[in-house]
C-alpha cells in the first residue's frame, strides 16, 4: 500500500536529509553532546542514554502513523548534526507537521537549518501537495519561536496546557503555519537568506 510521505532524501550545497535509521544512533548522540542539548528543559532532544529510545520511537511514529523522521548530515563534512520529522500527517486533509527538530550547538543558526527548512517545505507544498504545514514549540523557547516566525510562518494560537513534559510542568504550546498561498512568498524568503 502507497503513502502519502514515502521515504525521500533531501540533499542541498549545506545540508541533506536522509530517512532515520538505528545505525544513526552513535552520530545522534555525538550531535546532541555538542552543547549538552538534553539539558534544555523545554525542548526534548534525547540524552546519551536514551538515543536509541528516540530513534525507535521516531520509527514507530513512521510505521504507524505516517511519520517521516530524518537524520539531518552537514554536507559539508558528512557529519550527522541532529535530526527532523515530517509528522502529524493528515493525508486526508494534506497537512502536516514539522517538528522533532535539533542541531548540535555548532551549526545551530547557520545556513544549515535554513535550507533544511527550505527542502522540507519544497518537498510537501511541490510534491506532496500540503495545504498547510504546521510548527508547534514550547511557550518558553523564544529562540525556536523566533526562528519559525523568521522562516515565514504565521502564529495561529497557543495551546494552553497542552502537554505534560518530562519534569511534570505543564507546556503550554505555540502554533504556527504556513498556508499553501503563502508558500511562494516563503520560499522567496528561503532562497533570499541562503543567497545572503
Amino acid at each position: 500500500m502507497s503513502r502519502w510521505i514515502e521515504p525521500v532524501t533531501l540533499e542541498g550545497e549545506h545540508v541533506k536529509l536522509v530517512p532515520l535509521t538505528v545505525e544513526h544512533e552513535a552520530a545522534l548522540t555525538v550531535a546532541a553532546s555538542d552543547g549538552e542539548l538534553w539539558k534544555l528543559w523545554y525542548t526534548f532532544v534525547p540524552s546519551p542514554d536514551k538515543t536509541r529510545a528516540y530513534i525507535d520511537t521516531a520509527l514507530d511514529m513512521r510505521d504507524r502513523l505516517g511519520a517521516h523522521p530524518f537524520a539531518v548530515i552537514d554536507a559539508k563534512t558528512g557529519d550527522v548534526v541532529g535530526s527532523t520529522r515530517y509528522f502529524a500527517v493528515d493525508e486526508t486533509h494534506r497537512r502536516l507537521e514539522i517538528g522533532h527538530t535539533w542541531y548540535a550547538k555548532r551549526v545551530q543558526r547557520t545556513a544549515l537549518n535554513t535550507e533544511a527548512k527550505l527542502l522540507l517545505l519544497t518537498h510537501a507544498f511541490e510534491r506532496l501537495d500540503a495545504i498547510a504545514v504546521e510548527f508547534r514549540t514550547h511557550f518558553m523557547n523564544h529562540r525556536s519561536r523566533a526562528a519559525i516566525a523568521g522562516l515565514g510562518a504565521k502564529q495561529d494560537g497557543i495551546l494552553r496546557n497542552h502537554q505534560i513534559g518530562r519534569d511534570g510542568v505543564l507546556r503550554d504550546t505555540v502554533v504556527f503555519s504556513i498556508i499553501q498561498s503563502e508558500w511562494p512568498a516563503v520560499r522567496a524568503h528561503l532562497k533570499y537568506r541562503l543567497d545572503r
